[in-house]
């Protein structure tokens, strides 16, 4: 499941796995370390092949430098394209009750307002 931040990948990807009985691999889960570090490559992409050595799982995510993995196991591709202002709007509502709630994300982590909005990190820009 490709597609921009926001697009709903996750969400889909998570629904579909369940109601195939399939196992949900989040590349994002995967990829983020504490304190919003990044795995380092090789750690990642033994992390992304150990998850797929499976024979069926759905994964969500956009990351090119396992695409090789992911892709040549796949034999399904589902890309979400869906025009900016409904993506936009997703991401708002995502961003803004992730940040109420302080829901966790991944190792820890959680979205704030300045790394949300303000940094040159941010999902919007």
């Amino acid at each position: 499941m490709v597609g921009t931040s926001g697009s709903g990948k996750t969400a889909l990807a998570r629904r579909l796995a369940a109601r195939l009985g399939y196992s949900h691999v989040e590349l994002d889960a995967l990829h983020w370390q504490p304190n919003w570090t990044e795995a380092p490559p090789d750690k990642f992409r033994d992390r992304v092949r150990h998850a797929v050595e499976i024979d069926a799982w759905v994964v969500d995510g956009n990351y090119s430098i396992v695409r090789d993995i992911v892709w040549s196991r796949a034999d399904t591709i589902v890309w979400l394209d869906y025009p900016l202002p409904v993506i936009l709007w997703r991401l708002l509502r995502r961003t803004v009750r992730r940040m109420v709630t302080r829901q966790e994300l991944w190792s820890g982590n959680r979205e704030d307002l300045r790394t949300a909005l303000f940094s040159r990190d941010s999902v919007f820009l």
